[in-house]
C-alpha cells in the first residue's frame, strides 16, 4: 500500500502505515508523549523499535477532529527481523520449510534486499501487533498520568492501556489496491468457482484462510449427499428399506470427509508454513487478574489466582446457570408442541388453505425464537466465562465453546429427537427439519451480512460527505480510509462462522434420511454464505490481524463428535422403521439388541475408517521427519564443535600452570 504521507513527514521520512492506535480523546500530553517513546524506543532500551506518527500534525488538530489516532509502521529490516523473533516459517531456494532467520534470508524463495513483497501484509501486520503486545514495564509503577493504572515488571503496555481505557482500538489498516484485485478474484463476479484461498491467506492470515477452505470444502462434500438425496425425496418418501441405504451412507460420508479434511489442511498449512511454527508460551489473557506473583515457569511478575476459586466458580455458579438455561430451553420448546397441537386442531376442524398454511407458522416462529435464545445466551456464556478469570486464552475459548455448543445443540435438536424418539411422528420431524434449516439460513444471511453492509454503506456516504466538505490541506484518502475504517465492526473471530457450519452439519447427518433434501439447502445456502461473508471481511467490519493457525482447532473434535452422534440417531431411526420392525413382530428385544449391535459396528467402522486415513499426507510425513533429523544433527554438531573448542582449551591452560 503505497500512499503518501506529506503531512506526517514532522519528525522523520514517511513510512507506509500498516497499524492503527486510537486513543480516548482525553488523554493527557504525557501519557502521548510517554508511549511514543516506548514505541520508537530501541530493543535494547525496552521499546519496539517501530515507526510512529499521528494521523494530522498539530496545525491541521486544531480545525479537524480525530487528533487522537496515530499510524504505526516498521522499517524492512525491523519486519524481517520481527519475522525471525515470532518464528515465521518460509520456502527455501532447495523447497524445504523452514523457519525465517535474517542471517539467512538470502536462502530464502523470493527473498530480495530490493524486494517488499517477501513479507505479505498481514505477516507484517501481525509482527507489528507482536511487537506492541510485548512492550513491558520496566521500572515503571503506573501509566504516566494515571496514577490508578498500575504497572508491574513484565506487565504487558498495551493489555494495560486497553484495559484502562486509555487505548480505544488497535487495528490493521486494509490496503485498498491488493483490496480490490482480492474482491474481484473472490465475489464480485457470481460464478462458480473455487476460491482464491491462498490469496485469502496473504491478505487476512491462515485462521480467516482455513475457515473459509474448510467452507468450500464442505459445501463441496455435501454435494454427493445433495444429488443422491434428490431422488429419495422425489421418488422414496415414504420407502424405509431406501432410506437404510441412504442412512449407511451418510455414516461413512460423514466420517470420511472429516478425515479427508484433515489431510488437505496439513497440506495447506505446510505450503504456508503454519504447520512447522513453535508455540510460544501463553501470555495472560488482556481479562485475566489477580494478586502480584511470581509464575513458576517463566519466573516472571504476573497476576496469579487461585484454580480452587476459579474451580468453585466454574461449578457453583456457572454449570447452574447453563443446566438453568438448558430446563429454560426445553421448556420453550414444549410451549412450541402445544403451539403444534393447536395448529393441528384448527386445520382439521376447518381444513382451509389458511389453516394449512398455518401448520407451518409454529415452526417458523420457534426457529426465530431459537435464533434469538442462541445469540443471547452467547452473550451470557461470554460474560460467564470471562468472570470465570481463566489465565490462558486458549483455556477461555475451551470453556466458552463448551457452553455455547451444549446449549446450542439442545435448543436447535431437542424438538427433532422429542418427535423423532417420543412422538414418533415422521411427517412433523420432517416439516419442523425443513422449518428449523431454513429458517435458521435466512436469518443468518439477513443479520451477519446484509444488514450490516447496508448500514455501513450509509455510514460509508455520511463520512465521505464530511472528508470532501474539509478544506484542509490533507492526505483526503488516508485520512477518509481511517475514519471510515475505525468506525467499522469488530470481527470477533471464526467462531459463530464455525458454530453455524456445525449446526447445519448436524441438521444433515442426523436426520437427512427423513428429510434428504437438507444436504441440497446446505449446499444453496453456502454458495451464497461464502459471497456474504466474504463481502462482511471485506466491506463491512475491520480488517482483523493475521493470526498463524496449523488447523480448525477445537471444531474439528466438535464435527468428530456431531458424527458420532448420528450414527446411535440413524441406527435408531432405521430401527423404528415399519419395515425393520415387520421382521420382528413379537420380540422388540431382540429388535433393540440388533439395533445396539449395527450401531457398535457402525461406530467400530467409523473409527477404523478413522485409524486408516492418516491425518497427513506420507509426503509431508516425510518432510517432517527429514527436518527433524536435520534439526538433531544440526545439535549434534554443534555439541561436537563446543566439546572440540573445550579440548583445545584444556592443554593450554595446562601449559600455562607448568609455566607458573
Amino acid at each position: 500500500m503505497k500512499v503518501t504521507l506529506s503531512t506526517l513527514d514532522t519528525y522523520e521520512s514517511s513510512f507506509t502505515p500498516l497499524v492503527v492506535i486510537e486513543l480516548a480523546q482525553d488523554v493527557k500530553e504525557e501519557t502521548k508523549e510517554w508511549l511514543k517513546n516506548r514505541i520508537i524506543a530501541k530493543k535494547k532500551d525496552g521499546g519496539a523499535q517501530l515507526l510512529f506518527r499521528p494521523l494530522l500534525n498539530k496545525h491541521e488538530t486544531e480545525t479537524l477532529e480525530h487528533h487522537n489516532l496515530y499510524l504505526v509502521g516498521a522499517s524492512q529490516i525491523r519486519l524481517l527481523l520481527g519475522a525471525e523473533a515470532v518464528g515465521l516459517v518460509k520456502e527455501c531456494n532447495d523447497n524445504t520449510m523452514r523457519a525465517f532467520t535474517y542471517g539467512t534470508r538470502q536462502n530464502f524463495k523470493g527473498f530480495d534486499d530490493n524486494n517488499d513483497d517477501f513479507l505479505t501484509m498481514a505477516e507484517c501486520q501481525f509482527i507489528i501487533k507482536h511487537e506492541l503486545e510485548n512492550l513491558r514495564a520496566r521500572d515503571e509503577k503506573m501509566i504516566p498520568g494515571y496514577p490508578q493504572a498500575k504497572l508491574y515488571p513484565g506487565k504487558s503496555l498495551l493489555r494495560r492501556l486497553l484495559t484502562s481505557g486509555i487505548v480505544i482500538q488497535v487495528f490493521p489498516l486494509h490496503d485498498p489496491e491488493a483490496l480490490k484485485k482480492l474482491e474481484d478474484t473472490w465475489y464480485t463476479r457470481f460464478t462458480l468457482k473455487y476460491q482464491p484461498i491462498d490469496s485469502i491467506r496473504g491478505y487476512f492470515g491462515e485462521t480467516i484462510a482455513l475457515y473459509f477452505g474448510f467452507l468450500e470444502y464442505f459445501t463441496f462434500a455435501l454435494i454427493p449427499m445433495a444429488v443422491i438425496g434428490l431422488p429419495y425425496y422425489l421418488f422414496a418418501w415414504e420407502d424405509y428399506d431406501k432410506y437404510v441405504i441412504f442412512a449407511s451412507f451418510n455414516l461413512i460420508w460423514s466420517t470420511v470427509i472429516l478425515e479427508v479434511w484433515k489431510r488437505g489442511c496439513a497440506n495447506m498449512t505446510y505450503r504456508w508454513g503454519t504447520l512447522l511454527m513453535k508455540r510460544q508460551f501463553e501470555e495472560p489473557r488482556p481479562g485475566f487478574h489477580g494478586v502480584l506473583g511470581i509464575n513458576s515457569v517463566t519466573g516472571r511478575e504476573e497476576p496469579v489466582y487461585s484454580s480452587f476459586k476459579r474451580q468453585l466458580r466454574i461449578y457453583l455458579v456457572s454449570l447452574p446457570f447453563v443446566c438453568l438455561c438448558l430446563y429454560f430451553s426445553l421448556y420453550v420448546m414444549m410451549i412450541y408442541f402445544d403451539m403444534e397441537v393447536w395448529a393441528l386442531s384448527l386445520h382439521e376442524d376447518s381444513g382451509s388453505e389458511w389453516t394449512n398454511i398455518l401448520l407451518y407458522v409454529p415452526s417458523i416462529i420457534y426457529a426465530i425464537i431459537i435464533e434469538i435464545m442462541n445469540r443471547l445466551y452467547r452473550y451470557a456464556a461470554e460474560f460467564l466465562t470471562s468472570w470465570e478469570n481463566h489465565r490462558l486464552e486458549s483455556a477461555y475459548q475451551n470453556h466458552l465453546v463448551l457452553k455455547v455448543l451444549v446449549f446450542n445443540f439442545l435448543n436447535c435438536f431437542a424438538s427433532l429427537f422429542y418427535i423423532a424418539f417420543v412422538l414418533r411422528d415422521m411427517k412433523l420431524l420432517r416439516q419442523s427439519l425443513a422449518t428449523l434449516l431454513i429458517t435458521s439460513q435466512l436469518l443468518n444471511q439477513i443479520v451477519e451480512s446484509l444488514l450490516p453492509y447496508w448500514l455501513q454503506r450509509k455510514h460509508g456516504v455520511q463520512v465521505k460527505r464530511r472528508v470532501q466538505a474539509l478544506k484542509a490541506d490533507i492526505d483526503v484518502a488516508l485520512y477518509e480510509q481511517v475514519i471510515l475504517e475505525k468506525e467499522m465492526g469488530t470481527y470477533m473471530g471464526t467462531f459463530d462462522d464455525y458454530l453455524e457450519l456445525f449446526l447445519q452439519f448436524g441438521y444433515v447427518s442426523l436426520f437427512s434420511c427423513v428429510y434428504p433434501l437438507a444436504a441440497a439447502f446446505a449446499v444453496l445456502n453456502n454458495f451464497t454464505e461464502v459471497n456474504s461473508d466474504a463481502l462482511k471481511m471485506c466491506r463491512v467490519l475491520k480488517r482483523p490481524f493475521s493470526e498463524p493457525s496449523a488447523s480448525i482447532g477445537v471444531w474439528q473434535l466438535a464435527f468428530e463428535t456431531m458424527s458420532v452422534i448420528s450414527v446411535v440417531t440413524n441406527c435408531a431411526l432405521i430401527g423404528m422403521s415399519p419395515q425393520v420392525n415387520a421382521v420382528f413382530p413379537e420380540s422388540k428385544t431382540d429388535l433393540i439388541l440388533i439395533v445396539v449391535a449395527v450401531e457398535h459396528a457402525l461406530l467400530a467402522l467409523k473409527f477404523i475408517l478413522a485409524f486408516a486415513i492418516p491425518d497427513k499426507p506420507r509426503h509431508i510425513q516425510m518432510k517432517l521427519a527429514r527436518l527433524e533429523f536435520e534439526s538433531l544433527e544440526a545439535l549434534k554438531q554443534q555439541q561436537m564443535k563446543l566439546v572440540a573448542e573445550n579440548l583445545k582449551e584444556e592443554p593450554r591452560e595446562g601449559i600455562k600452570e607448568k609455566a607458573a
